[in-house]
């Protein structure tokens, strides 16, 4: 899953992809590259992020998923946590949602995805983007996000949203100190005992630096690459990626490791 950031403030790509031809060349750049879907949000999540009003993140969608739509035959994903905005970019071609709140911060979107038949991705977090390291207080970070997301996973099928249409991201980064967020991805094996397929989104985080000391987002993508491999080991389905090109190999020789280690 490649990511194209539509805002002028999120924290590796913001301001990137604010123009539409922009949007395109880099979305044709993902598919080329290997992406298996293009994951689109209109507003910044990072840590401490305004919120916008849903006016001004359609403002800024519309007019990249119309410049985007026509042109890849990969999935489109709309990463947003409102109903509205959901409702107008499934309209403009858009065919997954990507929800940081698992169906929490807007009780419409539930409903909406169940009476629109698209898959939903339930991302773990806790509070909102302003307050949320304040809600960083766990006892087994696993099975904290575990439980947690059965609950997110509950809500959504009492919506109507079908089992098979579900995801399930452990939310690194969000809620989530850098040891937590270590301990979340370390776990993904036991996240995927859900039955569930499984995204995990750890790129070019703020998290990796605790390993590797000072580096600038741009320049994470080999911290990164270590994190989706761990990922994919532990059974991850998707990976949400900044960098497709680089990644796409990362990938695929993860993925020739977890099968070569045969049935387990």
């Amino acid at each position: 899953m490649g990511v194209i950031n539509v805002t002028p403030d999120s924290f590796s790509d913001g301001g990137q992809a604010l123009e539409p031809s922009r949007a395109r060349a880099m979305a044709l750049a993902m598919q080329a590259a290997g992406a298996d879907i293009i994951d689109i949000g209109a507003e910044s999540t990072r840590p401490g992020a305004p919120p916008v009003s849903g006016a001004t993140e359609l403002a800024r969608l519309l007019p990249v998923l119309d410049a985007i739509g026509p042109h890849v035959t990969i999935p489109i994903s709309i990463d947003t946590y409102k109903a509205e905005v959901a409702a107008m970019a499934l309209d403009a071609g858009a065919a997954m949602v990507n929800d940081i709140s698992a169906l929490e911060y807007d009780p419409r979107l539930g409903p909406l995805a169940a009476a629109r038949g698209v898959p939903v991705v339930l991302m773990h977090t806790r509070g909102r983007p302003q307050d949320e390291y304040a809600r960083a207080e766990y006892g087994d970070v696993v099975s904290d996000v575990c439980a947690d997301l059965q609950r997110a996973v509950d809500r959504a099928l009492a919506h109507g949203v079908a089992r098979d249409s579900v995801i399930v991201d452990p939310g690194i980064g969000f809620a989530k100190r850098a040891e937590h967020s270590l301990q979340a991805l370390a776990g993904t094996a036991r996240l995927a005992e859900l039955g569930l397929p499984v995204l995990v989104g750890p790129s070019r985080k703020s998290f990796l630096v605790t390993a590797t000391g000072p580096l600038l987002p741009e320049d994470r993508d080999w911290p990164t690459a270590a994190a989706v491999t761990a990922a994919v080991l532990g059974g991850a389905h998707i990976v949400r990626v900044h960098n497709v090109e680089k990644m796409v190999h990362v990938v695929r020789v993860a993925d020739a490791l977890r099968l070569a280690t045969g049935p387990s």
